[in-house]
């Protein structure tokens, strides 16, 4: 049967398929637009194997906030070019996706895959995306946070986010848009020394007493010139030990204790594509 323009029109609106793809995968249909949109599906997935062992390493950060400010969700869509990463097409791809995130609050990663998204799933979407641009996809992160006021930051270029709760509602914005971005640019460990993880402690420790072994210090002195480096380490890379950005004769415990007594961070994520 013929194939119309409104034919191909109306398979390009439901699938976001290249015109020439449309118009293919309509004529190997006989026009049933149902059978084309699998056909187009399952030449995603055939791309999708070929190029399972390419490497995705480019790709947007993104992060979104509900309207109460109460909870928020980052994830990232990776690409193999950046030509595909700053399309903006791709990046309202992803937004769309993240804003169905808030919508629907999945648990993890996994979850967040599942969940329903234009008819299909957000996985479905990915494989059907790459028989369409013809590159590797792959969503390699999804998290969370629900909190008394959640604030987010995105570096331009989409390549570095961040997204911070705090433990007071009744906070200044620009405050919690200063952490967000100290967050970004200095990619602390955790909030604070008492819930840096033991195995990063543990490795600084080691990599401490190495250090000095190969300045030639005392093997008796090795453990107290480790602990030392340590210390010194949580005032560089836990969030509230750290020097404020924008003002270095402070820390950002100092910082979010001079706005409002009391006021803390309660969880926050980072994720950089740069790395």
């Amino acid at each position: 049967m013929a194939i119309t323009s409104a034919d191909v029109a109306k398979l390009r609106k439901l699938t976001a398929a290249g015109m020439m793809d449309c118009k293919n995968a309509l004529e190997e249909a006989n026009g049933d637009c149902d059978r084309a949109i699998t056909i187009i599906r399952e030449k995603g997935k055939a791309v999708a194997n070929k190029r399972a062992d390419r490497e995705a390493s480019e790709g947007v950060a993104l992060t979104k906030v509900t309207s109460n400010g109460k909870f928020g969700a980052m994830m990232v869509l990776n690409c193999e070019t950046d030509f595909v990463a700053k399309n903006q097409d791709f990046i309202n791809l992803a937004s769309a996706m993240l804003d169905t995130a808030l919508e629907k609050k999945p648990a993890d990663l996994a979850s967040f895959k599942a969940i329903p998204f234009r008819d299909k799933t957000v996985n479905d979407i990915v494989i059907e995306q790459i028989g369409i641009i013809g590159e590797k996809l792959d969503i390699p992160f999804f998290d969370f946070i629900s909190a008394e006021k959640v604030v987010p930051y995105i570096h331009p270029g989409n390549k570095v986010a961040s997204l911070v709760g705090f433990n007071m509602s009744d906070m200044d914005l620009q405050v919690g848009k200063d952490i967000a971005m100290q967050i970004a640019a200095m990619a602390p460990v955790s909030i604070s020394k008492e819930d840096c993880p033991k195995e990063v402690v543990d490795k600084e420790f080691e990599i401490g007493r190495e250090q000095a072994r190969n300045e030639g210090k005392p093997e008796n002195m090795l453990d107290k010139i480790a602990e030392g480096r340590v210390q010194k380490f949580f005032k560089e890379s836990t969030l509230l030990s750290q020097s404020f950005v924008k003002d270095n004769k402070i820390t950002v415990e100092q910082y979010l204790q001079g706005h409002k007594k009391g006021l803390n961070v309660t969880k926050f994520l980072r994720y950089s594509l740069n790395l």
